[in-house]
């Protein structure tokens, strides 16, 4: 998988792509990330990417111009699957989200910034568009790691244990139940004792219990 991001303060993620998972899935070659600049691809002579909004709105709206030569660029190298926007108002990024993106081959991330982007992007020129929350942040570049990292992990070959991956809270529409390992007994809290049986079959109707418990009491809205 290719994964190109494009992005006006590229500092903001790179630390992230090239630590921890996404380190090991380059080191891999299982996956190639491109960061890229904006002000890299405007005409201005002062870099400058974004301009004030027609019909006097505070803030200031990243430009089209930028945006198309980037994206244009990109694509004149290769086919990408999706083109993702970051922005708030996008589609809530879920688990199931990251499982479809993960089968694709290349995709472009384009990080939001300021007050927004030009609508004609959003309008010509983004294929999807995510959001992380109902919040906003400065920028997408933490959105777009964010992205990144939940979708790698799931490419076959990057996790050591891919069943680990698979076990992961919302995979099932459940969350994750609890885990614990040694010791067994710390300050007088002890492990379950059914963990400690080596009977499969009771540990696993244990551990679906309880994530339909925890699911239950801490996201009802999963049910």
């Amino acid at each position: 998988m290719r994964i190109d991001i494009i992005t006006v303060l590229p500092e903001m993620i790179e630390g992230a792509l090239h630590t921890s998972i996404l380190k090991r899935a380059q080191d891999k070659s299982l996956v190639e990330f491109g960061l890229h600049t904006l002000r890299d691809y405007t005409l201005d002579k002062h870099k400058r990417v974004d301009d004030y909004p027609y019909g006097g709105e505070a803030g200031m709206v990243l430009q089209i111009e930028p945006i198309d030569r980037a994206i244009s660029h990109l694509k004149s190298q290769r086919d990408y699957d999706e083109v993702i926007f970051t922005t708030p108002d996008g589609e809530l990024f879920t688990q199931s989200v990251a499982n479809q993106l993960s089968l694709l081959n290349n995709i472009i991330i384009l990080c939001g910034h300021y007050k927004g982007i030009d609508y004609r992007v959003r309008e010509h020129l983004v294929t999807r568009e995510i959001s992380i929350g109902d919040f906003v942040l400065t920028g997408g570049e933490l959105a777009a790691a964010m992205i990144a990292d939940a979708v790698v992990r799931l490419i076959p070959g990057v996790i050591g244990d891919e069943q680990s991956a698979l076990s992961d809270s919302f995979q099932d529409g459940l969350l994750a139940p609890p885990v614990y390992t040694r010791p067994a007994e710390y300050k007088g809290w002890k492990v379950p004792d059914v963990l400690l049986s080596g009977h499969e079959k009771k540990i696993q109707d244990w551990r679906h219990d309880q994530a339909v418990e925890r699911t239950k009491r801490l996201r009802p809205d999963l049910l």
